[in-house]
């Protein structure tokens, strides 16, 4: 006999949320207006944080019980052009409390300035500077703005997607003043001009050069003609 309280069909139960969904989630649940979204791709989350929130998130995500990252394992910058704010800046994260990788962004102009976090990680300093250096953003509190992987008179950014690929100016050592000196960029060959019709004939104007000849010649012996109709 059954039972006329037993309901026909049970409740569907809801899905698991991934637990490390539910983790990010309480971390951007402190920040609601400056942690504009998150992302978490494999084992790894990813924070996308406004600039004026910056020093308080990384300061939370390296000093809170729950986050523990404490290890700034690098800084690096991405630009897109088309974008109103072309760069991204981009911090890695190690927590090895907790066993956790955390990817921090912000977005930033050619003329805005991000706040740096050497005062968080000591390691900040070197890693703004390449920053710097490769993209030419600018960081509010970083004390060196040297350059630190061009030299001192390079002129511009070279990771950013509009520099030349020849650069600006082209430096060497001039014998007479035995120093070297900087000058314009000087080709004294069209790198531009291949045809890859023949790697004897790339850069000249000699039509003929030696072993040219090899291409058109048949041998003597041992070589027939054939109908490949046939």
């Amino acid at each position: 006999m059954v039972d006329s309280t037993t309901p026909a069909a049970s409740v569907a139960e809801e899905p698991v949320k991934d637990p490390l969904v539910v983790y990010a989630e309480g971390i951007q649940a402190k920040f609601p207006d400056g942690i504009l979204s998150f992302s978490t791709k494999g084992q790894e989350l990813v924070f996308h944080v406004t600039r004026e929130a910056l020093l308080a998130v990384m300061a939370y995500l390296r000093d809170a019980d729950e986050t523990q990252f404490r290890q700034l394992i690098d800084i690096c910058g991405v630009d897109y052009p088309n974008r109103p704010e072309r760069f991204e800046v981009v911090y890695q994260l190690l927590s090895m409390r907790h066993n956790l990788r955390a990817r921090v962004k912000v977005t930033t102009d050619e003329e805005t300035p991000v706040a740096s976090v050497a005062s968080l990680f000591s390691a900040a300093g070197w890693f703004e500077r390449e920053t710097w250096d490769m993209y030419g953003i600018m960081f509010d509190g970083l004390a060196d703005h040297r350059r630190i992987l061009t030299d001192y008179g390079f002129d511009g950014h070279p990771l950013r997607k509009d520099f030349p690929l020849t650069g600006h100016v082209e430096v060497h050592y001039d014998p007479v003043q035995k120093r070297v000196v900087y000058g314009p960029v000087s080709l004294p060959q069209d790198f531009r001009v291949f045809d890859n019709l023949s790697p004897w004939e790339a850069l000249t104007d000699v039509q003929s050069l030696p072993g040219d000849e090899k291409a058109n010649s048949k041998p003597k012996i041992g070589w027939k003609e054939t109908d490949r109709n046939a």
